[in-house]
């Protein structure tokens, strides 16, 4: 049923592909925000000292490069898979 109404109306099928990505985007932004609050804040106060800062930033780079790396890989690993896909014998 979802199917075949996704064939028949392109819109929906964009409109469903750009929820799925800003929920994509929102998941990825939440997990740098876990990841880099529990490795960079010790104890909360009311201002960030420099310490913390420098390290709040740098986290956030190597989340970002790490990220990068990863959907590059995947989507190399996808092309080659698409041009040569697997022979059964």
């Amino acid at each position: 049923m979802v199917e075949t109404q996704l064939e028949k109306d392109p819109q929906l099928e964009k409109f469903i592909l750009a929820e799925t990505q800003k929920q994509r985007f929102q998941v990825l932004v939440h997990g740098l925000t876990d990841t880099c609050w529990d490795t960079c804040m010790g104890n909360p106060s009311n201002r960030m000292d420099s310490k913390t800062e420098v390290c709040i930033m740098n986290c956030v780079e190597r989340f970002i490069d790490a990220t990068t790396f990863i959907t590059k890989r995947l989507m190399n690993t996808t092309k080659y898979r698409a041009e040569a896909p697997l022979i059964f014998q």
